[in-house]
């Protein structure tokens, strides 16, 4: 395993332990387990009806969207994660929740081998993956391996734009460049996670990289997929910035007067059939 995924693993085992036992309300695990959604209101509007559909998670994270997905209707859901912490509280909670579902320890260019190939209606990606990964147009022929044809990716993300911004003196400025697959990543030190958990982290080097619209469209045409949708949000599932306010369940904007980039994005993709 390279050094920056290495460091990454060890970081989100941290996370994974925090929000499993989250203290904040953010992931809205009691809400989950009762039989309910932990998605935003953002991804719920856009994924459609996804009643009968076979769907994969990748980059599940402790599990609770993918549980998520299948009390929204899907026929079987799976989740992949390369955290062992994160995996074993997903079947946790998928125990405990009564709901049936895969979860499988990986890296995502591994998905294909562990999952299934052309085995998916629905390949479901959100709020902080992308980031983490350093070949974006690898990802997308793991999306594209994943699904059976006329099945779909839907993507969302923080804006890469938003990404390269620090709020200084009441205004965002560029702070950081885009950066890709022949780029060192970006490398940041923190010490709490982003849910506002007073707990520590131990582990707190993470690494992340910042792929251009440009870059993750033109990655999913290479791969073969067809651009369904893009859309650009002024909302996003985190407190980004210092005084962000809260707009919805969970969902974060700029107050007046901060000029400011999109701070989300979506993207719908199909493999032809």
């Amino acid at each position: 395993m390279d050094p920056y995924r290495q460091a990454n693993l060890l970081n989100w085992n941290e996370r994974a332990a925090l929000h499993s036992t989250d203290t904040t309300g953010s992931y809205r695990i009691a809400k989950v387990l009762a039989g309910g959604s932990s998605l935003h209101a953002i991804e719920e509007g856009e994924i459609g009806d996804i009643t009968g559909l076979d769907v994969v998670h990748l980059q599940c994270h402790i599990g609770l969207d993918t549980l998520s997905l299948k009390h929204l209707g899907a026929r079987s859901v799976a989740g992949l994660d390369f955290s062992p912490v994160a995996i074993a509280a997903a079947n946790d909670f998928a125990r405990r929740a009564g709901t049936e579902a895969r979860f499988v320890e990986g890296v995502v260019e591994a998905a294909p081998d562990l999952l299934g190939r052309a085995c998916f209606d629905l390949a479901f990606v959100t709020w902080g993956a992308i980031n983490w990964l350093s070949d974006i147009e690898l990802w997308a022929r793991t999306v594209a391996a994943l699904l059976r044809p006329g099945g779909r990716l839907y993507l969302l993300e923080g804006h890469p734009q938003m990404n390269q911004c620090e709020l200084r003196d009441g205004r965002l400025a560029f702070e950081f460049p885009h950066t890709g697959a022949t780029r060192d990543p970006l490398a940041f030190d923190e010490a709490q996670t982003y849910t506002g958990d007073a707990r520590k982290l131990e582990a707190t080097r993470n690494y992340e990289w910042i792929h251009p619209l440009g870059s993750i469209v033109g990655a999913l045409l290479a791969a073969g997929l067809r651009l369904d949708f893009l859309h650009e949000h002024d909302r996003i599932a985190w407190r980004a910035f210092e005084g962000m306010v809260e707009d919805g369940e969970d969902l974060f904007r700029l107050p007046p007067g901060i000029a400011a980039p999109p701070l989300a994005f979506s993207i719908g993709a199909s493999r032809p059939r």
